[in-house]
């Protein structure tokens, strides 16, 4: 028959010393292991939901980012004028010559970062239709003036409307901040491509974002501008390009899953300790339970049982610790720009569920020794026990 869990509660109510100490143990290193891995897919989240899929992007062959592709004013002028683009009500191609270009800005709270900037053509916003300009105007080309997002606005000096930074020996004039909808636009400052080229003398654009008339036509606008040669450039849908972003979040995962070996390793020996004082200070009770019919798996179970319980209880106190997270905006260094990406904790259920499991398994790695002592106690001996 199966030891009562009543007993296990008390045992855990009775010993409430070393049960406050492991459960603390267990509920840091999960909190630790949710915040981290809500980093990461915070910036897979921002990543993926960046983008039209309606829009195409030629890049240079052999590029992996906008900032290391190089595509020639004439190239890209061809690229624009290819037929199968939809058009503009004024008649011009809905295609955006744009290039990348990292400003060394200063943080409101200290030290400083490489923001991407974003030269883009006059229908670049146009090809945006997430995007909403907030609070001011869009910019005028050649006269020095840029647009950010909301989040460069939060994090960053004389990044507000009517304020003006300087990057190199140039003073741009914030005149528009817009939302991005939690994209990878977030992290970016915009102003007219050509005059992003001649101050950051760039004879080059990164990239060419265009719009095919339908399906069909951008399946046969792929097609030409990949079988001529002369022009030397891949096309992928914007949607996929951002996805394949989504790698600069190894480091996350990396991170997240070097944590939490280490630090599940401490934790399950944490309770493993609890659980073996907690098997040592009650051998008698392990003998009654022998004298009263109980089996050696029932005891094994119920220990077992007890380790789970402890280590749940200190998964769940984690996870409640890491909820506040969820929504916080944050920023880091993209290994693949070298800019600073906003983005925000993504905290979701099944994060959290992986959190509990995380914390049932130490449980489970903690309490397989003491139990197995446990139900391998001679009755007599433990009958004798002071």
């Amino acid at each position: 028959m199966a030891v009562p869990l009543k007993y296990n509660l008390r045992s855990l109510r009775v010993r409430w010393r070393s049960t406050i100490a492991t459960t603390l143990g267990v509920a840091l290193v999960v909190a630790v292991f949710v915040m981290v891995m809500s980093l990461d897919r915070g910036m897979r989240a921002t990543y993926i939901s960046t983008g039209d899929a309606r829009n195409l992007m030629a890049l240079r062959k052999g590029a992996t980012a906008e900032s290391s592709s190089q595509i020639g004013r004439e190239d890209a002028r061809r690229i624009k004028y290819t037929p199968g683009i939809a058009r503009t009500e004024k008649g011009e191609p809905l295609a955006s010559a744009e290039i990348i270009v990292l400003a060394l800005l200063e943080r409101i709270e200290g030290g400083s970062a490489n923001v991407q900037v974003r030269g883009l053509g006059p229908v670049g916003l146009e090809l945006r239709p997430q995007i909403r300009i907030v609070e001011g105007r869009m910019f005028a080309a050649g006269r020095r003036e840029v647009i950010v997002s909301r989040k460069i606005a939060e994090r960053f000096v004389h990044c507000r409307v009517g304020e003006s930074f300087r990057s190199g020996t140039t003073a741009w004039q914030v005149v528009g901040i817009f939302d991005a909808q939690k994209t990878a636009f977030e992290s970016e400052i915009w102003m007219d491509a050509d005059e992003c080229r001649e101050v950051f003398k760039r004879d080059f654009y990164g990239a060419v974002l265009l719009r095919p008339v339908d399906a069909v036509a951008a399946a046969t606008l792929t097609e030409r501008l990949h079988n001529d040669k002369t022009l030397n450039v891949k096309v992928v849908t914007e949607t996929a390009y951002y996805q394949e972003q989504t790698k600069s979040a190894g480091l996350f995962q990396f991170i997240a899953s070097f944590l939490a070996v280490i630090m599940s390793v401490g934790a399950a020996f944490s309770a493993m300790n609890t659980m073996y004082a907690a098997v040592g200070a009650r051998t008698r009770e392990i003998g009654t339970l022998r004298v009263l019919g109980f089996r050696r798996r029932d005891i094994y179970t119920s220990i077992l049982i007890e380790s789970m319980l402890l280590s749940l209880l200190g998964g769940a106190l984690g996870c409640l610790l890491a909820l506040p997270m969820n929504g916080l905006a944050t920023g880091t260094m993209s290994q693949t720009t070298f800019a600073e990406v906003a983005f925000e904790f993504r905290i979701t259920a099944e994060l959290l569920a992986k959190g509990l499991i995380f914390a049932l398994v130490m449980g489970v790695i903690g309490g397989l020794l003491p139990a197995r002592l446990a139900a391998r106690k001679p009755v007599l001996d433990a009958l004798r026990a002071v």
